[in-house]
Protein backbone atom coordinates (compact mmCIF):
# COMPACT_ATOMS: atom_id res chain seq x y z
CA UNK A 1 0.00 0.00 0.00
CA UNK A 2 1.58 3.22 -1.15
CA UNK A 3 1.18 6.68 0.22
CA UNK A 4 -1.43 7.50 -2.46
CA UNK A 5 -3.57 4.57 -1.34
CA UNK A 6 -3.19 5.56 2.31
CA UNK A 7 -4.14 9.14 1.48
CA UNK A 8 -7.19 7.98 -0.47
CA UNK A 9 -8.19 5.73 2.43
CA UNK A 10 -7.93 8.69 4.84
CA UNK A 11 -10.15 10.78 2.56
CA UNK A 12 -12.80 8.04 2.53
CA UNK A 13 -12.65 7.69 6.32
CA UNK A 14 -13.02 11.46 6.81
CA UNK A 15 -15.94 11.59 4.38
CA UNK A 16 -17.60 8.74 6.28
CA UNK A 17 -17.16 10.51 9.61
CA UNK A 18 -18.59 13.75 8.24
CA UNK A 19 -21.56 11.87 6.81
CA UNK A 20 -22.24 10.18 10.17
CA UNK A 21 -22.04 13.48 12.06
CA UNK A 22 -24.49 15.07 9.61
CA UNK A 23 -26.84 12.11 10.05
CA UNK A 24 -26.73 12.46 13.81
CA UNK A 25 -27.35 16.21 13.73
CA UNK A 26 -30.16 16.11 11.16
CA UNK A 27 -32.08 12.98 12.14
CA UNK A 28 -31.30 11.74 15.62
CA UNK A 29 -32.18 14.91 17.57
CA UNK A 30 -35.71 15.34 16.11
CA UNK A 31 -36.44 11.64 16.55
CA UNK A 32 -35.13 11.72 20.13
CA UNK A 33 -37.28 14.75 20.92
CA UNK A 34 -40.37 13.08 19.49
CA UNK A 35 -39.80 9.71 21.18
CA UNK A 36 -39.01 11.22 24.58
CA UNK A 37 -41.80 13.79 24.38
CA UNK A 38 -39.44 16.74 24.61
CA UNK A 39 -41.45 18.76 22.08
CA UNK A 40 -44.42 18.84 24.44
CA UNK A 41 -42.10 19.92 27.23
CA UNK A 42 -40.65 22.73 25.09
CA UNK A 43 -44.16 23.85 24.14
CA UNK A 44 -45.12 23.95 27.81
CA UNK A 45 -42.06 26.00 28.71
CA UNK A 46 -42.82 28.46 25.89
CA UNK A 47 -46.38 28.77 27.14
CA UNK A 48 -45.22 29.54 30.69
CA UNK A 49 -42.69 32.09 29.46
CA UNK A 50 -45.31 33.79 27.28
CA UNK A 51 -47.81 33.79 30.14
CA UNK A 52 -45.35 35.45 32.52
CA UNK A 53 -44.41 38.09 29.94
CA UNK A 54 -48.08 38.88 29.29
CA UNK A 55 -48.71 39.13 33.04
CA UNK A 56 -46.01 41.81 33.30
CA UNK A 57 -47.31 43.57 30.19
CA UNK A 58 -50.98 43.73 31.22
CA UNK A 59 -50.12 44.78 34.79
CA UNK A 60 -48.32 47.87 33.46
CA UNK A 61 -50.08 48.60 30.17
CA UNK A 62 -52.37 51.38 31.42
CA UNK A 63 -49.55 53.49 32.89
CA UNK A 64 -47.05 52.78 30.09
CA UNK A 65 -44.32 52.46 32.71
CA UNK A 66 -42.63 49.48 34.28
CA UNK A 67 -40.34 48.97 37.23
CA UNK A 68 -36.74 48.20 36.39
CA UNK A 69 -36.68 44.69 37.85
CA UNK A 70 -39.88 43.80 35.99
CA UNK A 71 -38.43 45.07 32.74
CA UNK A 72 -35.21 43.10 33.31
CA UNK A 73 -37.24 39.98 34.07
CA UNK A 74 -39.30 40.57 30.93
CA UNK A 75 -36.11 40.84 28.84
CA UNK A 76 -34.73 37.58 30.28
CA UNK A 77 -38.04 35.83 29.67
CA UNK A 78 -38.15 37.20 26.13
CA UNK A 79 -34.63 35.98 25.37
CA UNK A 80 -35.46 32.48 26.65
CA UNK A 81 -38.76 32.46 24.73
CA UNK A 82 -37.04 33.34 21.45
CA UNK A 83 -34.29 30.78 22.09
CA UNK A 84 -37.00 28.12 22.44
CA UNK A 85 -38.38 29.13 19.04
CA UNK A 86 -41.21 31.35 20.23
CA UNK A 87 -43.29 33.08 17.58
CA UNK A 88 -43.42 36.75 16.70
CA UNK A 89 -46.58 37.50 18.71
CA UNK A 90 -44.54 38.57 21.71
CA UNK A 91 -42.22 40.71 19.53
CA UNK A 92 -44.96 43.34 19.23
CA UNK A 93 -45.43 43.35 23.00
CA UNK A 94 -41.68 43.82 23.55
CA UNK A 95 -41.48 46.62 20.98
CA UNK A 96 -44.26 48.45 22.81
CA UNK A 97 -42.65 47.92 26.22
CA UNK A 98 -39.29 49.18 24.92
CA UNK A 99 -40.94 52.60 24.54
CA UNK A 100 -42.28 52.70 28.09
CA UNK A 101 -40.66 54.58 30.95
CA UNK A 102 -38.57 52.36 33.22
CA UNK A 103 -38.71 53.34 36.91
CA UNK A 104 -36.09 52.40 39.46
Amino acid sequence: MGWKDAFEFCIWVCAGIITMVNFIVLFVKPVRNKVLGLKAEDDGIKCLLRSEMLKIYYANRDNKEVRQFEYENFCHLYKAYKAKGGNSFIDHIKEEMDEWEVNR
